[in-house]
């Protein structure tokens, strides 16, 4: 009898526990989880411009001993319109052998499309000081060069395709960067046509 009723007592506390547990679960607030603060558009910018290669081609670079590195004194500024970038005596190889060419310092190219120069991204007016942001999101979605109508596109190695699939928000984001980084005077060359 003993047994039965030392059973009966610890079914009847592990029936209250059971039943304290559902009437706290029941009676239980949802956490409230504080929305993470919106990033700050110029620091999202920032990010992506270091994190997605804009370095590689808009800035000049140095010699080291580990080979060429961004010049970030000149950094965003694009070919630089003083350093020429002949390919006479390259032609027919582009030609022939379907091959692009880099310059020294990484700002230009040269394929069977002819030559291209990257762009000054500082906001000098010799660069994109004067582009809206409605202009920069046109030019990066639809390879429009200065995001107008009308203009020629965007040439090799440029990789708006690539960028177009970046969100509304991104784009505006580095738009927001390019706006604070250090403006520098470069009018860089038109395209030459092979």
């Amino acid at each position: 009898m003993k047994t039965l009723v030392a059973i009966a007592a610890t079914a009847v506390v592990a029936l209250l526990l059971f039943a304290q547990c559902q009437v706290d679960t029941a009676n239980a607030q949802p956490e409230t989880t504080a929305a993470a603060p919106k990033p700050d558009p110029v620091t999202r910018g920032k990010y992506l411009v270091n994190s997605i290669g804009c370095d590689d081609c808009h800035t000049p670079k140095i010699m080291t001993p580990q080979g060429p590195v961004p010049d970030m004194d000149r950094r965003l500024m694009g070919h630089p319109s003083a350093e020429p970038f002949s390919i006479t005596d390259k032609k027919a190889m582009i030609q022939q052998q379907h091959v692009a060419v880099f310059s020294a310092g990484f700002t230009a190219m040269a394929g069977d499309w002819g030559v291209s120069f990257a762009a000054n991204l500082t906001p000098d007016e010799s660069g994109t000081g004067s582009w809206t942001e409605a202009q920069f999101l046109k030019a990066i979605r639809e390879g429009k060069s200065k995001g107008l109508d009308g203009t020629r596109p965007l040439l090799p190695p440029m990789p708006w395709p690539v960028y177009a699939n970046l969100s509304d928000e991104d784009l505006k984001a580095i738009y927001a960067y390019l706006r604070t980084v250090k403006p520098i005077r470069n009018v860089v060359p038109n395209p030459v046509p092979m």
